[in-house]
């Protein structure tokens, strides 16, 4: 899913940019005509003007031209007449804000890189133009445009080198320290997420996830950053997805927008690289991951979850005897094999009949199965709890989230059943009880050859079942 785009926060940033000291040069410059601001700029200030009259006298009349068509005509003009003119430096800033209200991207931009690259001009300058092109870029960027690339390209530089002027910039007399960085790290953020954004329609996920972590240490609680970083974690090749999970889930934990949909994506990614065997088990996941990571940017070095290559595993190689033997022992070990196994269908389970308890259409044997004959016949407490329908249930059990009403087949026959009869059937794994261990069982289908014929002959005894796996 999509966030807004960070560069909408270049309108907070403007307002911290009051906070830095544009150097007095960048300031007067950008007053209401050039007089006193070109000339404080020339030497630091010299008595003898960089620039002659004339070119003071047009440069005047294009900065103080209301009409942006005839603005831009006039600046233009300027440049041709005066190509080496020191008061260029000063056009490229009104230039940039008429081709913007005329929205003509391509000369704004344009406008806005030359001022940028004059490594001669004023710091301050430089940086507010920056700022200013990121925050026009995004509604001007075509991703069909044949230059596409060079222009995100452009644009992931210019943000990148926002934080070297950054540093480049004299304090403000009269600001804190701790003011003074407060503001470059609100600038730094904003610098690091545009050039994230850039980096993202670039595909370059590595370059993504550097500039966002680093846009995460200048501000703490960027939610939004939080979540486009874990989204590039997950995009790389091949995906970093612990990472990637625990940075979605601090943005929801920071309140991201839209916080109860990027949770929701971040279940639904969590269950596509798990693929456990109960779509529910994630859930106690999620809770804990999110628990978690609202104390820490980044997950413990131990901090892990299982892939779904892990559990298929544990799948294929598991057995009724195992899973229980795994479960009861409880643990990790009992953790892995439920995620795995929880939802299983296994044929053909035999067991012994500890008790039967009838209710309305529905009857639980409460069964032991061991791994021998003998042990079974011995048995005198359930291990299983197998669940059977007698008949269809007046009000059935809900189906889960997403799933199909479960398809209930009565078999009325297995009331025939009885205290050590032995039991065989086919069915679902659903839930167990550690202590006393219990594993439950739904959807069942007892096999007919266990149900005792309705009338049996004196003496019938139906025979002993076999240990699970043996024949």
């Amino acid at each position: 899913m999509k966030m807004r785009n960070y560069i909408n926060g270049v309108m907070v940033a403007l307002g911290a940019f009051a906070l830095l000291a544009m150097s007095p040069t960048a300031a007067k410059a950008q007053a209401a005509g050039a007089q006193g601001g070109a000339a404080a700029g020339a030497q630091g200030g010299a008595s003898k003007t960089p620039y002659t009259m004339p070119e003071y006298n047009a440069f005047t009349a294009c900065q103080n031209e209301k009409d942006p068509n005839q603005q831009v005509k006039c600046f233009d003009d300027f440049a041709a007449r005066f190509p080496n003119s020191f008061l260029l430096q000063y056009a490229y800033a009104p230039e940039f804000q008429a081709y913007t209200t005329l929205k003509n991207c391509a000369k704004a931009m344009d406008a806005a890189d030359k001022l940028i690259a004059l490594t001669t001009a004023d710091v301050g300058a430089r940086l507010q133009v920056s700022l200013q092109r990121l925050q026009a870029f995004p509604a001007c960027y075509d991703p069909k445009a044949a230059d596409a690339q060079a222009q995100l390209t452009k644009d992931r530089d210019i943000a990148l080198n926002g934080p070297k002027l950054l540093q480049q910039l004299p304090k403000k007399a009269g600001v804190s320290d701790a003011d003074w960085a407060k503001s470059l790290a609100q600038l730094t953020n904003i610098f690091d997420n545009q050039a994230g954004w850039a980096d993202l329609q670039l595909k370059d996920f590595a370059g993504a996830v550097t500039v966002y972590k680093d846009a995460m240490v200048n501000k703490a609680d960027d939610a939004t950053a939080s979540y486009e970083l874990g989204t590039a974690y997950l995009a790389m090749n091949p995906p970093q997805s612990i990472p990637g999970f625990w940075a979605i889930a601090r943005a929801v934990d920071l309140k991201v927008q839209q916080a109860d949909k990027v949770k929701d994506f971040l279940r639904s990614r969590i269950l596509a690289y798990e693929q456990p065997g109960c779509d529910s088990q994630v859930d106690g996941q999620l809770n804990e991951m999110l628990q978690l990571a609202q104390n820490s940017p980044d997950p413990p070095s131990t901090y892990t979850i299982p892939t779904a290559d892990d559990l298929s595993k544990i799948r294929s190689g598991s057995t009724i005897l195992t899973i229980i033997a795994d479960l009861s022992g409880g643990g990790d070990k009992a953790k892995m094999t439920w995620f795995a196994t929880c939802g299983s269908e296994l044929p053909g389970v035999s067991g012994k009949i500890i008790d039967v308890q009838s209710g309305d259409s529905v009857v639980d044997f409460m069964v032991n199965t061991a791994d021998t004959p003998e042990a079974m016949q011995a048995a005198t407490t359930p291990n299983m709890d197998v669940k059977v329908y007698t008949a269809v249930p007046a009000n059935p059990p809900p189906a889960p989230a997403g799933a199909a009403p479960p398809q209930i087949k009565p078999q009325p026959d297995v009331a025939r059943l009885q205290k050590d009869d032995p039991i065989s059937w086919s069915g679902t794994i659903v839930s167990y009880d550690p202590s006393p261990f219990v594993l439950h069982w739904d959807d069942v289908t007892v096999d007919p050859a266990s149900i005792p014929a309705e009338k049996s002959a004196p003496g019938h005894k139906p025979s002993a079942p076999k240990a699970p796996g043996r024949k």
